[in-house]
Order: structure tokens, then sequence, then C-alpha cells
């Protein structure tokens, strides 16, 4: 877990996101709001039945986006506090994926922010999603993680 300024914090994990807890952790006197992000793992997929996902990350990249993206809400927007953790591994239909919490004085902040936080993340930070089907899996969207440094093809001679 990493915490920075304004007591946030910013997980990977590998095991059932609490939510509750990091409910109580953003929550703070000065807050008057709570806005939550849950992202669960649903049955199916363009049209097909989905038996499970599995997610991986490029961990310190990952982190470090997190990271980031809550300096610019906090740059952007009045709140208080911010919880972001996303699972990694396999998960099955129903477990949640990704959970934010964002904590502000008003609604309205809260509300902005964490739609910034989920929409942020999907684009930025570097978690890939397989999704595994009854007749194959695919990457989500097309996205690859990054392959291993390629060499460099010899050239045919002339």
């Amino acid at each position: 877990m990493v915490t920075l300024p304004h007591d946030d914090i910013y997980q990977l994990v590998r095991e059932p996101i609490d939510m509750a807890a990091q409910i109580r952790l953003v929550r703070a006197p000065e807050g008057g709001a709570i806005v939550t992000f849950d992202g669960f793992v649903r049955n199916q997929s363009h049209n097909r039945a989905t038996l499970y996902l599995d997610y991986e990350a490029y961990e310190s990249m990952a982190l470090a986006k997190m990271q980031e993206i809550g300096l610019q809400i906090h740059e952007k927007y009045r709140i208080h506090r911010v919880a972001m953790v996303h699972r990694l591994g396999r998960l099955e239909i129903g477990e949640t994926s990704v959970f934010i919490a964002v904590s502000a004085p008003h609604r309205a902040a809260a509300f902005d922010a964490c739609r910034f936080a989920i929409d942020t993340l999907k684009r930025t930070v570097p978690i890939w999603k397989k999704e595994y089907f009854e007749d194959g899996a695919v990457w989500a969207d097309g996205e690859l993680p990054p392959a291993p440094a390629a060499t460099p093809r010899a050239k045919p001679a002339s």
C-alpha cells in the first residue's frame, strides 16, 4: 500500500478488495461526502459468456500512474482523500476488479473527481485484462501487455 500526501491510498492487490475498509480510510471529519466506484466482473462481453478474467500490470509504473492521477485530482477538485485499488490475477464473475473512493466537503466535487479517476485510470494505467470464454481467451479491447524487447531481424542477403 502506498500512502501519499492527503493520506491517499493506492494499491494493487491479489486478494478481494475490502471496500468498507477503503471507505473508512477516506472518511474525514472535514468531509461531507464520499463517492465510490465499484468495477466488477460481468458475466458477458461482446455477446459472449465470460467465464472469468485475469489482470496483469506493470506494477511499479501502474502505482506511479495511480499516484499521478491522485495528484491531478487534488489539483482539479476540492476533495479531501482518494483511495484507488485495483486487483490483479484471476477474478470470478461478480468480484470487484477496481474500487475508487473519494471524500470531499461537497458531493459535486466527489462525483466529478471519482469519474475523472476511473476514466483516467482506464486510459493511462498499465493494467491489462484478459477475458476467458468457453471457446478461448482474448485481451480486452485488443490491448496486450508489452512484449519483450525484440531483437533486430537479420536483413536478407542481397
